[in-house]
């Protein structure tokens, strides 16, 4: 059986910062890195909030 943390489709900041072993901060910046990205490609976006399927594509592709 899948825990709930598996299945989140969105990911908070302290979430980004347990995964990437990052502080806080550090994970604030590459969310909205990567929120802007996906802004340009002309998705909504909600801050303090970051696609775990698109975090993952970027970070590990």
């Amino acid at each position: 059986m899948k825990k709930p943390e598996e299945d989140k489709k969105y990911l908070r900041v302290t979430e980004v910062a347990s995964l990437l072993e990052v502080s806080e901060s550090r994970a604030y910046k590459i969310m909205r890195q990567l929120n802007k990205e996906l802004e340009k490609q002309g998705k909504i976006v909600t801050a303090g909030r970051i696609s775990k399927r698109y975090l993952m594509e970027r970070l590990y592709c």
